[in-house]
């Protein structure tokens, strides 16, 4: 007889094969709380381990999703990951299915391009004789930002939000006039929005 948590073994098994090498995808049991399945297995577990660590994060099971947030995987690589909740018919959660991403080499990418932007000329930016070039170089900032995280736009999250609008600090984007009306079209936020997470920024640099 076919476990309840079977059904779920394809979307499992699809996803990992979308983000293989980077990804593993895991199903939790939360009757017996061990591994249910697990492919690509990046953290040394496998089916029949216990679920310890994501229990104590899903201390609630009310919302179907939580996360994304991060770990640490036992080699240190840093893991980006994000948890549903299955259910059963009855809406009663009977499992976990959990995708970790290593962002290490993803994190490796995004500080080769800060290093970059860091030897770009400066006084290039603070001209308002150069504008086409500072609206160029935010639009670079960012497509790198997305390429480097294999994102699109339309999937970035608060923190990937303010990743690119330190990014663009650091280059001295924010230094130029009328800036603003540019930058809260290219990244489709507020002007507010926007205000608010530099301040964030620029209290801890």
């Amino acid at each position: 007889m076919l476990h309840e948590l079977d059904k779920h073994l394809p979307v499992a098994e699809a996803i990992a094969a979308l983000l293989r090498p980077h990804a593993e995808v895991v199903i939790h049991d939360l009757e017996t709380g061990n591994i249910h399945h697990i492919v690509n297995p990046l953290s040394r577990r496998q089916a029949g381990s216990s679920s310890m660590t994501e229990m104590e994060v899903a201390s609630s099971l009310e919302a179907s999703m939580i996360g994304p947030y991060r770990k640490t995987n036992w080699d240190r690589r840093q893991l980006r990951s994000v948890t549903a909740v299955l259910r059963n018919d009855a809406s009663q959660p009977i499992g976990l299915l959990c995708i970790n991403l290593d962002i290490s080499a993803f994190e490796g990418a995004v500080a080769f391009i800060r290093q970059l932007i860091e030897f770009s000329p400066a006084p290039v930016l603070h001209s308002d004789l150069f504008k086409p070039e500072w609206k160029e170089v935010s639009g670079t900032i960012l497509n790198a930002y997305l390429a480097a995280n294999k994102l699109t736009q339309s999937a970035m999250m608060r923190e990937d939000h303010l990743a690119v609008l330190r990014l663009l600090d650091e280059a001295g984007i924010f230094d130029m006039r009328g800036v603003m009306p540019h930058v809260a079209q290219l990244l489709h936020l507020s002007r507010s929005t926007i205000y608010n997470m530099l301040n964030e920024i620029r209290k801890n640099p």
